[in-house]
């Protein structure tokens, strides 16, 4: 069957098609290398690949550049990964913040509209609920956004209940916690381990924003890859949460990674971040319900795969 997975070069899109090809599918990546590379497939079969240059922002050259590999009914269904995902980046750039991840979105589900795509996944973000009013957060709790990104994020989940409504569309909104695991991006936008074990690694000393007793809930990628394959096969119309159920500081965080590179200098304290919340962690009963879905790689053990990751790229060929 043909999937079509936008963003699909990038962090979580390239894990999640690695896990697609190796389910049967043929995958049509939509990407513009904004943030993703078409070397991230280089190891999957040509035969099970078509790789499409286009922005999701831009309808018509995304609209031209598909439709012309594409006629109503081939597609089996989305996987709509293209977006913006730095709550930083976001502030920093909102015109960009909201043409890809609101125009964008607009985007994909007019594309499953007129190519008859009833399944659309959506990666969506806990950033939906903003600062939670309990623990652990489940799909119901009040959705206040605490930034822009979320904010982006949570439009995006309207237009697609409002598809569901008005089309006849089929979507799921997977409200991923944070993900991390080989390939996150690097740069001025990069996340918090990304940002922990290569600093350490370049012989630096990290930083840790405000007291460092914010928590996260931190899921592996291909976990969160696997998430995206079983939502696509499912039928679940809904918002679900892809995270671990398991709560973690800053603090922790860096201690576990400090532990696996074997030096542990005290990170520099920077004042807290616009945007942040206090705490999350995931409720994720629905996930195992709906989806037939829990993570199976713990933090530990998610953590070492990313390191071995970084380590292997430093070395020279």
């Amino acid at each position: 069957m043909l999937v079509l997975v936008t963003g699909g070069s990038g962090f979580i899109g390239s894990h999640t098609v690695e896990r697609l090809v190796e389910q049967g599918y043929t995958v049509i990546v939509v990407d513009n290398y904004y943030a993703g590379s078409p070397e991230r497939l280089s190891s999957i079969p040509r035969e099970r690949l078509v790789l499409v240059e286009a922005d999701v922002s831009d309808w018509r050259g995304f609209w031209e550049r598909v439709s012309r590999i594409a006629r109503p009914g081939d597609i089996a269904g989305i996987v709509h990964l293209a977006a913006l995902v730095s709550i930083v980046e976001v502030m920093e750039k909102p015109w960009l913040g909201i043409d890809v991840n609101v125009k964008g979105t607009l985007n994909v589900l007019e594309l499953a509209r007129r190519l008859d795509v009833e399944r659309v996944v959506f990666a969506s973000s806990v950033a939906v609920y903003g600062e939670p009013k309990y623990l652990p957060i489940d799909e119901e709790h009040p959705l206040e956004p605490a930034n822009l990104y979320g904010e982006t994020k949570l439009m995006g989940e309207r237009l697609l209940w409002r598809y569901q409504r008005d089309y006849g569309l089929k979507p799921i909104a997977l409200r991923y916690f944070n993900v991390y695991g080989p390939g996150m991006r690097g740069g001025p936008y990069a996340g918090v381990v990304h940002k922990f074990i290569t600093t350490l690694l370049e012989g630096g000393t990290p930083a840790i924003y405000g007291d460092g007793e914010q928590t996260r809930d931190f899921v592996y990628v291909g976990d969160v890859a696997e998430a995206n394959w079983k939502a696509l096969e499912t039928g679940y119309v809904g918002a679900v949460n892809i995270g671990t159920g398991t709560e973690t500081s800053i603090n922790q965080l860096y201690k576990l990674i400090c532990g696996l590179v074997g030096r542990c200098p005290e990170p520099r304290r920077l004042p807290p971040r616009p945007g942040d919340v206090r705490r999350s962690r995931a409720a994720i009963d629905r996930a195992r319900e709906a989806l037939g879905w829990q993570p199976r790689i713990s933090l530990e053990k998610g953590l070492r795969r990313t390191l071995e990751y970084y380590m292997a790229k430093r070395k020279p060929d």
